[in-house]
């Protein structure tokens, strides 16, 4: 389906593509911020704002490169008290996709 600019956006990555072993982190120069003014968490460019709703913040928050999608997963699921982890692997495909998140690889 096209989205508002008229382009059919690109299919994510299937979740399963997301091997629970890996470390998210945010993109170098970016800041998970409040937005007091928003009432929202934001991401910080240095050219551009991304308004998060809550459940994107929460996951952003996560994504400190010392956990892994398994643990942001577990983490997640405690909270929310549902499954969660093809949402969030989803949801990381895609801000890694734009380059807000980096996705490595531990060994």
């Amino acid at each position: 389906m096209p989205n508002d600019t008229g382009l059919t956006p690109a299919a994510p990555a299937p979740p399963s593509a997301l091997p629970d072993t890996v470390r998210p982190r945010l993109g170098p120069h970016l800041r998970l911020h409040f937005d007091r003014s928003r009432g929202k968490h934001v991401l910080l460019a240095p050219e551009s704002v991304i308004v998060l709703n809550a459940t994107g913040a929460d996951v952003v928050g996560l994504c400190d490169g010392s956990r892994t999608v398994a643990a942001i997963v577990d983490e997640l699921r405690a909270r929310y008290q549902r499954p969660v982890g093809d949402e969030v692997r989803d949801f990381l495909v895609r801000m890694a996709a734009r380059r807000h998140v980096i996705l490595e690889e531990t060994m």
